[in-house]
């Protein structure tokens, strides 16, 4: 049974709150792959977490190379785990049909798309009956509550 985090962004773009979660797993010892629903939103993602901190060196790739198997996390739009990742992170309407064959899930959504909205609820459905499911709220001041 996974862990599974939902976390309801809406005080900070996923820009901002992504880096801060990748860096509590790498301490953590875990890998990470990241899949987003797009070749242009994993490009920019990638650009984003070379250069989101001046002091911090936060190390990954891009899937589909021969680097994937050593790279600490790793970005992709597919559904395999060619880094042998801990945990799963979905993003940018990817969204987790199942969490076999991972420790932990996080499924970061945007509460100003309804779209989104309505998809993690399915997916807290679908997910809840064979993991641990919680559900994170951001509070105004850009803190993590635990609402479920």
């Amino acid at each position: 049974m996974a862990d599974v985090l939902f976390y309801h962004l809406e005080q900070r773009p996923l820009e901002a709150v992504l880096p801060q979660l990748l860096e509590k797993t790498l301490e953590r010892g875990w890998r990470a792959v990241i899949e987003v629903g797009s070749t242009e939103r994993a490009n920019s993602l990638d650009a984003h977490l070379w250069t989101y901190r001046d002091d911090s060196f936060l190390p990954h790739g891009q899937a589909g190379d021969d680097m994937d198997p050593l790279q600490p996390v790793l970005i992709t739009t597919g559904a395999d785990n060619p880094n042998g990742a801990n945990v799963r992170f979905f993003a940018d309407r990817a969204v987790p049909q199942s969490a076999d064959g991972y420790e932990r899930i996080v499924y970061l959504f945007s509460g100003l798309d309804p779209e989104a909205v309505s998809e993690a609820r399915s997916a807290w459905k679908t997910l809840r009956e064979d993991n641990q499911v919680t559900y994170w709220q951001q509070e105004g001041s850009g803190r993590w509550v635990k609402r479920a």
